[in-house]
């Protein structure tokens, strides 16, 4: 097979490669850029590694049939994705307000792909190309798997499968699985007949005498079963196939495929990317890949277990790493590319002080590894991740290597050396860290360690760069709204950033995303693990509460009066409302 230096876009594209035909084409909501950090390259790069000719076609106009014609009619099937984030959550702010930018469109610009982007190009697929499965996949499909909130259209929806009509879903990170399809249609295998791969969600007609079934869906969108839907799920999914009725139908969530291990991930990351978006865009700039052009992932999946966080049920609960040679491997290649400078901006994950925390008990039923405590079976050495660290710092023309993804406090906190790493050489001015707020009441509704956990980091962090003469700076993440957060809870967050002349120039506001449990306790307004009524911030009150937090702010003067008097603490007004000392924004 001749080299594939980009996946095809037209068909020109695949008449140069020898390719009057395709086995597969992938359709994205996102710019096509040829680099491991975008799901659709590394989909792609790894169905052409295992002899399939694939071709993809990136943000198509789905108002008119041309684009989806552009490169025929595909032999097996067509992947759908909505590309590396949910559409909504690419279209619209926590308050509902569309945004103006789309970092993985072409200069940023929005509107290049559809609200409930997975659906409409399916929709139109099915129109087009009578009887050609499709197949859906990436982070929209993953978090809409099952019936969930969608807080959008303020309702629970059907699995993103049953309201497509697509033919098969695949959650999580997808090679192994979609591999397994590709070959079993590619012998002749009907797509009806794929039923029972790991990591896959189908419909079926009928279910066993033990199967284990969750509340029809039909009458989840009350609040109680909801809960009680989500509780089960997110308490079997791992362990158990479950069925749900919906119609005259059922839908069937298989098991999690396996995680894979680390020759096949280095495998996957040795693929040959051209580390640059598709040469059709000629050189216009595209706001995702400037971020992640001079970074590095280091492993898959989280063991956090934070509420609010949707990554887990994507990437999954276990920690998948590269072994230190692959991403070595990796800088080299940076190396040449014209971009780099010296500086490898982040080797890191979804916290990239989980590298080489691996744990193989696939039936722990824990939801999180460190909460309430660290897990005695993880290697919490930090050996594996100061050692990655210390081989990338060594490499000819490498200057520096940072670390930009974020790290866990409570992970770090087991291993002073490795605080004392990070702010020796790994940390570009400001290292990011996720306290998300202070409040311990609400960190526990959050499934994260209490404040004390941030302090204690941050005075070792401090006294490190004291010692080493670094002015280094923390930037915390914060969060706004998040179920059970009052008026009073984000007061007392606020006084303590400005007590700390800590001023941040973004402040999250709690989205409930599909599939998590922070999104149940939004839409039951219950406590996920006791079931007690849970006060639910929403609309006007988040935005109160963010215009607190940020208290500096000219225009957020009128809100902080009101918060305060609402709060019952006129005390704090001229706390709030004094000159403010020199700026120390983050």
């Amino acid at each position: 097979m001749k080299v594939v230096k980009y996946l095809p876009v037209t068909r020109e594209e695949c008449l140069k490669l020898g390719w009057d035909e395709l086995d597969i084409i992938i359709v994205t909501g996102d710019a096509y850029i040829d680099h491991p950090a975008f799901g659709a390259a590394i989909i792609g790069r790894f169905l052409v590694a295992n002899g399939f000719r694939v071709g993809i076609i990136p943000q198509p106009n789905w108002k008119s049939d041309t684009d989806f014609l552009r490169l025929g009619k595909p032999k097996l099937f067509f992947g759908v994705t909505a590309g590396n984030l949910d559409s909504m959550v690419n279209h619209y702010t926590a308050q509902r307000k569309i945004r103006s930018e789309d970092a993985y469109s072409p200069a940023g610009k929005a509107g290049l792909r559809p609200d409930r982007a997975t659906i409409v190009y399916t929709q139109r697929l099915k129109q087009i190309f009578k009887g050609v499965p499709v197949i859906l996949g990436g982070i929209e499909a993953s978090l809409r798997r099952i019936p969930h909130y969608d807080f959008w259209s303020d309702k629970v929806r059907n699995s993103v499968l049953l309201d497509s009509k697509a033919d098969l879903l695949i959650y999580g990170m997808a090679e192994k699985t979609v591999l397994k399809v590709a070959m079993q249609l590619s012998t002749g295998v009907s797509i009806k007949e794929l039923k029972d791969l790991p990591g896959t969600v189908t419909n079926v007609s009928e279910v066993p005498d033990s199967a284990v079934l969750l509340p029809d869906y039909e009458k989840v969108y009350t609040p109680d079963l909801f809960w009680e839907m989500n509780r089960m799920f997110h308490q079997q999914n791992r362990f158990k196939t479950l069925y749900q009725r919906s119609g005259m139908q059922y839908l069937k969530h298989n098991l999690p495929e396996t995680p894979l291990d680390t020759g096949k991930l280095d495998e996957i990351y040795a693929l040959p990317f051209a580390r640059k978006p598709h040469p059709i865009y000629k050189n216009i700039h595209i706001p995702a890949f400037e971020q992640i052009k001079n970074s590095i992932t280091s492993h898959r999946g989280c063991f956090g277990g934070c509420h609010f966080c949707s990554l887990n049920y994507h990437q999954g609960k276990y920690i998948q790493s590269r072994s230190i040679t692959s991403i070595v491997d990796e800088v080299d290649k940076l190396r040449e590319q014209d971009y780099f400078f010296g500086t490898v901006s982040d080797i890191g994950g979804p916290s990239a002080n989980m590298y080489g925390m691996e744990c193989r008990d696939l039936k722990c039923p824990r939801k999180s590894c460190i909460y309430p405590k660290v897990c005695e079976k993880l290697d919490t050495t930090h050996k594996s991740y100061m050692k990655l660290l210390e081989e990338v710092r060594h490499v000819d023309g490498v200057n520096h290597v940072f670390v930009s993804s974020g790290i866990r406090a409570d992970l770090a906190l087991k291993n002073m050396k490795f605080i004392e790493l990070l702010v020796k050489y790994h940390t570009g001015g400001r290292l990011k860290i996720a306290p998300e707020h202070k409040s311990d009441k609400v960190l526990k509704l959050m499934n994260k360690q209490t404040f004390s956990t941030y302090q204690e980091y941050v005075k070792l962090f401090s006294n490190y760069c004291e010692q080493y003469g670094f002015k280094h700076q923390l930037t915390p993440y914060i969060m706004v709204g998040h179920p059970g957060t009052t008026l009073k809870e984000a007061v007392d967050l606020a006084v303590y950033l400005k007590e700390n002349n800590l001023k941040l120039k973004q402040v999250q506001e709690f989205t409930p995303t599909p599939m998590t449990i922070s999104s149940c306790m939004y839409y039951t307004g219950r406590d996920f693990d006791t079931g007690n009524e849970l006060y639910i911030p929403k609309g006007r009150e988040v935005k109160l509460q963010k215009a607190i937090v940020q208290w500096f702010k000219p225009e957020n003067r009128k809100y902080v009066i009101e918060i305060l008097k609402k709060a019952e603490r006129n005390s704090l007004l001229s706390f709030f409302l004094e000159p403010e000392p020199p700026n120390k924004e983050f």
